[in-house]
Protein backbone atom coordinates (compact mmCIF):
# COMPACT_ATOMS: atom_id res chain seq x y z
CA UNK A 1 0.00 0.00 0.00
CA UNK A 2 2.99 2.59 0.80
CA UNK A 3 4.46 1.62 -2.45
CA UNK A 4 0.79 2.22 -4.36
CA UNK A 5 0.91 5.89 -2.32
CA UNK A 6 4.74 6.68 -3.41
CA UNK A 7 3.92 6.22 -6.49
CA UNK A 8 0.71 7.97 -6.93
CA UNK A 9 2.53 10.85 -5.33
CA UNK A 10 5.89 10.73 -7.64
CA UNK A 11 3.39 11.78 -10.13
CA UNK A 12 1.27 13.95 -8.54
CA UNK A 13 4.37 16.57 -7.94
CA UNK A 14 3.28 17.85 -11.14
CA UNK A 15 3.27 17.97 -14.60
CA UNK A 16 6.68 20.14 -13.81
CA UNK A 17 8.85 17.28 -12.38
CA UNK A 18 8.49 13.42 -12.94
CA UNK A 19 10.67 12.56 -9.87
CA UNK A 20 12.21 9.05 -9.32
CA UNK A 21 12.90 7.29 -6.31
CA UNK A 22 14.79 4.07 -5.05
CA UNK A 23 11.31 2.39 -4.74
CA UNK A 24 9.51 4.08 -7.93
CA UNK A 25 12.50 3.82 -10.44
CA UNK A 26 12.16 -0.22 -11.50
CA UNK A 27 8.46 0.16 -12.09
CA UNK A 28 9.02 3.31 -14.10
CA UNK A 29 11.84 3.03 -16.04
CA UNK A 30 11.64 -1.04 -16.94
CA UNK A 31 12.11 -1.98 -20.37
CA UNK A 32 12.39 1.68 -21.22
CA UNK A 33 15.10 3.92 -22.81
CA UNK A 34 15.31 6.79 -20.83
CA UNK A 35 16.73 10.24 -20.04
CA UNK A 36 17.17 11.13 -16.98
CA UNK A 37 17.91 14.77 -15.18
CA UNK A 38 20.18 14.48 -11.66
CA UNK A 39 19.62 18.00 -9.96
CA UNK A 40 19.68 19.22 -6.60
CA UNK A 41 17.00 22.12 -5.92
CA UNK A 42 19.78 25.16 -4.67
CA UNK A 43 21.30 24.84 -7.78
CA UNK A 44 21.35 27.86 -10.34
CA UNK A 45 21.86 26.01 -14.03
CA UNK A 46 19.61 23.03 -12.44
CA UNK A 47 16.65 25.98 -11.85
CA UNK A 48 17.59 27.17 -15.35
CA UNK A 49 17.55 24.22 -16.99
CA UNK A 50 14.05 23.33 -15.09
CA UNK A 51 11.27 24.89 -17.60
CA UNK A 52 12.78 23.08 -21.18
CA UNK A 53 13.19 19.21 -18.94
CA UNK A 54 9.49 19.76 -17.33
CA UNK A 55 8.29 20.50 -21.09
CA UNK A 56 10.36 17.08 -22.29
CA UNK A 57 8.73 15.41 -19.38
CA UNK A 58 5.35 16.20 -20.00
CA UNK A 59 5.52 15.20 -24.11
CA UNK A 60 7.50 11.78 -23.00
CA UNK A 61 4.72 11.20 -19.91
CA UNK A 62 3.40 7.77 -20.56
CA UNK A 63 5.51 7.46 -23.83
CA UNK A 64 5.47 3.56 -24.97
CA UNK A 65 9.35 3.12 -25.36
CA UNK A 66 11.25 6.46 -24.05
CA UNK A 67 10.93 7.45 -20.30
CA UNK A 68 11.89 11.21 -19.04
CA UNK A 69 12.43 11.96 -15.22
CA UNK A 70 14.08 14.22 -12.82
CA UNK A 71 16.07 12.20 -9.89
CA UNK A 72 16.75 14.78 -6.59
CA UNK A 73 20.00 14.01 -5.30
CA UNK A 74 19.59 15.62 -2.21
CA UNK A 75 16.46 14.25 -1.42
CA UNK A 76 14.70 10.27 -1.75
CA UNK A 77 17.13 10.10 -5.05
CA UNK A 78 20.69 10.24 -3.62
CA UNK A 79 20.68 6.34 -3.85
CA UNK A 80 20.58 6.41 -7.16
CA UNK A 81 22.74 9.25 -8.42
CA UNK A 82 25.10 8.01 -6.24
CA UNK A 83 24.80 4.83 -8.21
CA UNK A 84 25.27 6.31 -10.90
CA UNK A 85 28.14 8.01 -10.84
CA UNK A 86 27.04 11.91 -10.10
CA UNK A 87 29.13 14.53 -9.36
CA UNK A 88 27.88 18.14 -10.51
CA UNK A 89 24.24 19.31 -11.18
CA UNK A 90 22.57 19.20 -13.25
CA UNK A 91 24.00 15.81 -14.70
CA UNK A 92 22.03 14.33 -17.68
CA UNK A 93 21.94 10.65 -18.45
CA UNK A 94 20.51 8.74 -20.82
CA UNK A 95 19.88 4.97 -22.20
CA UNK A 96 19.22 1.42 -20.68
CA UNK A 97 18.59 1.97 -17.06
CA UNK A 98 21.14 -0.05 -15.79
CA UNK A 99 23.98 1.01 -17.50
CA UNK A 100 23.60 5.02 -18.05
CA UNK A 101 25.45 6.92 -20.36
CA UNK A 102 26.45 10.60 -19.97
CA UNK A 103 24.63 13.20 -22.15
CA UNK A 104 27.19 15.47 -23.59
CA UNK A 105 24.62 17.75 -26.10
CA UNK A 106 22.77 20.63 -25.70
CA UNK A 107 20.33 21.94 -23.17
CA UNK A 108 17.97 24.41 -24.66
CA UNK A 109 14.87 22.26 -25.82
CA UNK A 110 14.73 22.05 -29.32
CA UNK A 111 18.38 20.51 -28.69
CA UNK A 112 17.18 17.87 -25.82
CA UNK A 113 13.73 16.92 -27.96
CA UNK A 114 15.96 16.08 -31.33
CA UNK A 115 18.05 14.17 -28.64
CA UNK A 116 15.20 12.57 -27.28
CA UNK A 117 13.11 11.60 -30.33
CA UNK A 118 16.08 10.16 -32.24
CA UNK A 119 16.94 7.92 -29.08
CA UNK A 120 14.61 7.41 -26.84
CA UNK A 121 13.15 4.16 -28.92
CA UNK A 122 13.86 -0.04 -28.14
CA UNK A 123 17.35 -0.88 -27.97
CA UNK A 124 19.26 -3.96 -27.37
CA UNK A 125 19.86 -4.32 -23.78
CA UNK A 126 18.92 -7.39 -20.75
CA UNK A 127 15.64 -6.19 -20.77
CA UNK A 128 14.96 -6.12 -24.77
CA UNK A 129 17.13 -9.00 -26.05
CA UNK A 130 15.20 -10.02 -28.79
CA UNK A 131 15.87 -6.33 -30.05
CA UNK A 132 19.96 -7.40 -30.25
CA UNK A 133 21.46 -8.90 -33.78
CA UNK A 134 23.37 -12.00 -32.99
CA UNK A 135 26.88 -10.53 -32.71
CA UNK A 136 25.76 -8.75 -29.33
CA UNK A 137 23.69 -11.77 -28.25
CA UNK A 138 26.87 -13.54 -28.72
CA UNK A 139 29.10 -11.46 -26.67
CA UNK A 140 26.02 -10.42 -23.78
CA UNK A 141 26.71 -14.53 -23.55
CA UNK A 142 30.07 -13.97 -23.03
CA UNK A 143 29.70 -11.42 -20.15
CA UNK A 144 26.60 -13.78 -18.87
CA UNK A 145 28.84 -16.79 -18.42
CA UNK A 146 31.34 -14.12 -16.21
CA UNK A 147 31.91 -14.38 -12.43
CA UNK A 148 30.97 -10.97 -10.88
CA UNK A 149 34.57 -10.99 -10.30
CA UNK A 150 35.27 -11.41 -13.51
CA UNK A 151 33.26 -8.62 -14.65
CA UNK A 152 33.95 -6.44 -12.43
CA UNK A 153 37.88 -6.22 -13.75
CA UNK A 154 36.65 -5.94 -16.81
CA UNK A 155 34.46 -2.99 -16.30
CA UNK A 156 37.31 -1.86 -13.92
CA UNK A 157 39.86 -2.36 -17.03
CA UNK A 158 37.51 -0.60 -19.20
CA UNK A 159 36.82 2.67 -16.80
CA UNK A 160 40.38 2.77 -16.47
CA UNK A 161 41.35 2.99 -20.04
CA UNK A 162 38.64 5.58 -20.22
CA UNK A 163 39.85 7.75 -17.50
CA UNK A 164 43.42 7.58 -19.06
CA UNK A 165 41.69 9.20 -22.25
CA UNK A 166 40.32 11.65 -20.49
CA UNK A 167 43.52 12.56 -18.63
CA UNK A 168 45.75 12.43 -21.74
CA UNK A 169 43.22 15.14 -23.78
CA UNK A 170 43.20 17.34 -19.64
CA UNK A 171 47.07 17.60 -20.02
CA UNK A 172 47.42 18.19 -24.25
CA UNK A 173 44.61 21.17 -22.84
CA UNK A 174 47.15 22.39 -20.63
CA UNK A 175 49.82 22.35 -22.23
CA UNK A 176 48.07 24.68 -25.34
CA UNK A 177 47.29 26.63 -22.12
CA UNK A 178 50.92 26.99 -21.46
CA UNK A 179 51.95 27.59 -24.68
CA UNK A 180 49.14 30.50 -25.14
CA UNK A 181 50.29 31.75 -22.07
CA UNK A 182 54.00 32.09 -23.07
CA UNK A 183 53.45 33.73 -26.26
CA UNK A 184 51.11 36.29 -24.55
CA UNK A 185 54.11 37.01 -22.80
CA UNK A 186 56.08 37.05 -25.32
CA UNK A 187 53.82 39.55 -27.39
CA UNK A 188 53.43 41.33 -24.57
CA UNK A 189 57.17 42.03 -23.44
CA UNK A 190 57.72 43.01 -27.60
CA UNK A 191 54.96 45.58 -27.33
CA UNK A 192 56.62 46.98 -24.42
CA UNK A 193 59.79 47.05 -25.89
CA UNK A 194 58.62 48.88 -29.14
CA UNK A 195 56.00 51.39 -27.58
CA UNK A 196 58.98 52.09 -24.58
CA UNK A 197 58.34 54.80 -22.35
CA UNK A 198 58.09 57.63 -24.92
CA UNK A 199 55.41 56.01 -27.15
CA UNK A 200 52.72 58.17 -25.15
CA UNK A 201 54.35 61.24 -25.20
CA UNK A 202 54.77 61.27 -29.24
CA UNK A 203 51.15 60.51 -29.18
CA UNK A 204 50.62 63.45 -27.08
CA UNK A 205 52.47 65.54 -29.09
CA UNK A 206 50.73 64.61 -32.39
CA UNK A 207 47.76 65.57 -30.45
CA UNK A 208 48.79 69.20 -29.60
CA UNK A 209 50.43 70.02 -33.02
CA UNK A 210 46.89 69.14 -34.70
CA UNK A 211 44.11 70.79 -35.13
CA UNK A 212 41.44 70.44 -32.71
CA UNK A 213 39.10 67.98 -33.07
CA UNK A 214 41.40 66.04 -35.47
CA UNK A 215 40.92 62.55 -35.42
CA UNK A 216 43.49 59.40 -35.98
CA UNK A 217 42.54 56.04 -37.17
CA UNK A 218 44.77 52.90 -35.50
CA UNK A 219 45.97 50.70 -37.81
CA UNK A 220 44.93 47.74 -35.01
CA UNK A 221 41.03 49.60 -34.97
CA UNK A 222 38.46 50.24 -37.09
CA UNK A 223 36.96 52.99 -35.12
CA UNK A 224 38.00 56.31 -35.16
CA UNK A 225 38.85 57.51 -32.39
CA UNK A 226 39.70 61.32 -31.32
CA UNK A 227 42.90 61.14 -29.47
CA UNK A 228 43.24 62.39 -25.85
CA UNK A 229 46.41 62.30 -23.20
CA UNK A 230 45.68 59.02 -22.07
CA UNK A 231 47.73 55.97 -24.13
CA UNK A 232 44.54 54.00 -25.02
CA UNK A 233 46.82 52.10 -27.48
CA UNK A 234 49.09 50.51 -24.41
CA UNK A 235 48.75 47.14 -23.41
CA UNK A 236 47.22 46.18 -19.75
CA UNK A 237 49.23 43.43 -18.32
CA UNK A 238 46.94 43.16 -15.69
CA UNK A 239 43.62 42.59 -18.19
CA UNK A 240 45.59 39.71 -20.38
CA UNK A 241 43.01 37.31 -21.34
CA UNK A 242 42.61 33.70 -19.21
CA UNK A 243 40.51 30.32 -20.28
CA UNK A 244 38.22 30.00 -17.80
CA UNK A 245 38.29 27.02 -16.18
CA UNK A 246 34.77 26.93 -14.45
CA UNK A 247 32.05 25.55 -16.68
CA UNK A 248 29.58 25.95 -18.63
CA UNK A 249 29.07 21.62 -16.79
CA UNK A 250 27.77 22.48 -14.89
CA UNK A 251 26.42 21.16 -18.16
CA UNK A 252 24.28 23.77 -19.25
Amino acid sequence: MKFCFTLIATFLVGASAIELTPETFGPLTEGKTVFLKFYAPWCGHCKTLAPAWSKLEAKFEGHASGFVGSVDCTAEGKEICDGNGVQGFPTLKWGDPSALEDYEGGRDYEQLESFANENLKPICSLANLDLCDDEKKAIIEGFNAMSVEELSAAIEDTEQKVNDEENKFGAEVEKLQNQYEDLDQIKNGKIAELKGDTFGIMKALRKQKAPPGTVFKSIDDDDDDIEDDDDDDDIDDDDDDDVDADEGSDEL
